[in-house]
């Protein structure tokens, strides 16, 4: 597989709703109780849609403050096309877009058992952080 990866690609939401329904193992949101078209085009610097064929196989957002922190959210491979490179190209596009933009800082938070994702395979360097649960 040799996906193709877009910034700022079309995606409908039904799509997108499948994808990270899969990706992060819930249940299928229906498009008007997650509206991703209107969230990205409201809050987001950009996202990527990696694509094999017709079929939308990876997608990565990049939400901002408008000026210099720019957020990696959402970063998500189905599970057919895992283990292949498609997230890791999707984070370099994110990167290089960013860093385009004028960004100054690229940040992103993940569950401990992405730190090697993150970490060495996408060149994050840790960092202090801190979260509160709601």
């Amino acid at each position: 597989m040799e996906p193709t990866c877009e910034w700022r690609g079309q995606f409908e939401n039904t799509e997108l709703n499948a994808l990270h329904a899969e990706a992060f193992e819930h249940r299928a949101f229906p498009d008007r109780e997650w509206d991703w078209k209107g969230q990205v085009h409201g809050h987001s610097l950009g996202w990527v849609c990696a694509r094999d064929g017709e079929q939308l196989v990876g997608f990565v957002n990049v939400a901002w403050d408008g000026l210099v922190h720019a957020f990696v959210l959402d970063t998500m491979v189905g599970s057919q096309a895992g283990r292949l490179g498609i997230g890791t190209q999707l984070v370099a596009i994110a990167v290089a877009e960013a860093r385009a933009a004028g960004c100054e800082w690229l940040h992103v938070d993940f569950e401990d058992h992405l730190r090697p994702f993150y970490f060495d395979a996408c060149g994050f360097k840790p960092t202090n952080a801190g979260l509160i649960a709601l």
